[in-house]
């Protein structure tokens, strides 16, 4: 059985906690999770929006998202895709598509 609101929290903590550390807090606006499974592997689909206000360390942050390593306890980053980002005035908008595969089992 897949811990899809388990990653879901993980993965939330790990995206905020980074760019914490860049230094350009984002915050969640809206997630959404399905499960998903192959023949090998289980996991879930995971739908995030992030906002935050506009700056250097922000555009730096999100350029290196899909290469970022997020560390979730028993649950492993499969795939980060950036599907938009929406700047409006005082508020960039992230909507993130990102997959993640059980570990151990």
């Amino acid at each position: 059985m897949s811990r899809g609101p388990d990653a879901e929290a993980l993965l939330r903590r790990a995206l905020e906690a980074s760019a914490e550390a860049a230094g350009c807090p984002v915050a969640l606006v809206e997630s959404d999770w399905t499960r998903w499974a192959s023949a090998t592997f289980t996991g879930a689909r995971h739908l995030l929006t992030l906002a935050a206000p506009p700056s250097a360390a922000l555009d730096a942050w999100i350029l290196g998202l899909p290469d970022a390593e997020l560390r979730l306890r028993r649950h492993l980053v499969a795939d980060l895709m950036i599907e938009h980002v929406r700047r409006a005035g005082d508020r960039v908008t992230i909507s993130l598509e990102v997959l993640t595969v059980e570990e151990g089992r």
